[in-house]
């Protein structure tokens, strides 16, 4: 939005061009969204223990976390209205990319809000049926592939790159829509499941979202798609600033969720950031790096799986509890270590994930 003002006074001052930068826009976008959450925060936060929207604790989880009973929850409504006014504020307007990555992360923040509202009203853990929001998050998910699809200019938009192989290029058709439908939906239950420590999603999350905004950045400039032999697409150098918008975000929330937490982000928030890592991985065709660089999410989802599936078949249990960072809490570690271990290995992820740039 500010892009088409800055645009109209260049006329009268070319310093006004500076801020047709990419690089500056992003630094911006960063800046903006994490004084939009420092200033609504405190003020969300009131407002949530005054209408008493409080977590509600499983008595069957780790015990020290019914010491966190009653702490405000739906915090990720500031989360997420400082990600989309940060980039609607520096992003072009005229990027379709810049609306899907939009559409998306609002349409996955209302079926969260939803849910964590339902929670509320009955009082307990339960909220929607899993079935109901796994349809409207299927729904979402496929109107955005369908989308994407149909609206492709060139061949590199649907096909699918594998890492450390340059020649490895799969045309996917039509699969490009199931590719992407799972790539979102998935996304955005992993970072939902994860969400369970106080800081644990929401830096990882902008850890990943800062490396897909350097994937956007480099897909996006022809020299440097050439010279690394990535796939040149030509509109999503602009999704830096929405990756921006995310990590600025990002610490702009974990101030007030950092351990001990006075918020929690709720589905509303962790729902639809996951879902915006997917949208945006799909979008610079780095779906295969989203998985290596968000391997913590990745592993957090399979203990849910492999933990439901062993109960299921044999009676037993594989963990102390499921998802694997409550394993961790009732083997006696305390949570700022299972916290800052994670972090430490999604550090170690998005760099393997970055080398990918390189090594082919």
């Amino acid at each position: 939005m500010l892009l088409y003002l800055f645009e109209y006074l260049e006329q009268y001052n070319s310093v006004f061009n500076v801020f047709g930068y990419l690089t500056l826009r992003s630094i911006l976008g960063v800046l903006t969204a994490l004084v939009i959450c420092f200033v609504t925060g405190p003020i969300m936060i009131r407002r949530l223990s005054d209408y008493s929207v409080k977590q509600n604790i499983r008595s069957d989880g780790p015990q020290t976390h019914l010491l966190k009973a009653g702490t405000p929850t739906m915090g990720g409504a500031f989360l997420l209205l400082s990600i989309l006014v940060s980039t609607l504020l520096w992003g072009d307007l005229e990027n379709r990319y810049i609306w899907v990555v939009c559409f998306v992360t609002f349409a996955f923040g209302a079926i969260g809000a939803f849910d964590d509202i339902k929670k509320l009203i009955q009082g307990g853990s339960a909220g929607i049926s899993a079935r109901l929001k796994y349809a409207l998050q299927s729904a979402v998910a496929l109107v955005a592939a369908w989308w994407l699809f149909q609206t492709a200019v060139v061949p590199v938009e649907t096909n699918l790159y594998v890492p450390f192989f340059k020649n490895i290029v799969i045309d996917l058709g039509a699969w490009f829509i199931v590719l992407t439908y799972f790539v979102i939906v998935g996304s955005s239950n992993a970072v939902n499941l994860t969400d369970g420590l106080d800081g644990l999603a929401i830096m990882p999350t902008a850890m990943v979202a800062g490396a897909l905004g350097i994937f956007a950045y480099v897909s996006g400039h022809s020299a440097f798609a050439e010279y690394l032999a990535i796939p040149f697409i030509p509109l999503a150098g602009e999704l830096i600033v929405f990756c921006a918008a995310i990590v600025g975000a990002g610490l702009g929330f974990l101030w007030f969720n950092a351990y001990p937490a006075q918020v929690f982000m709720g589905d509303v928030g962790a729902l639809s950031l996951g879902a915006a890592l997917g949208v945006v991985a799909v979008l610079v065709r780095q779906e295969i790096v989203l998985v290596i660089m968000g391997g913590v999410f990745v592993v957090e989802t399979l203990s849910v799986m492999i933990q439901v599936a062993s109960y299921k078949l044999t009676g037993k249990r594989v963990f102390k509890m499921a998802p694997l960072h409550h394993h961790f809490e009732l083997r006696g570690w305390p949570e700022p270590r299972v916290i800052v271990r994670f972090w430490i290995i999604t550090v170690i992820l998005v760099l393997i994930g970055l080398a990918t740039l390189k090594i082919r």
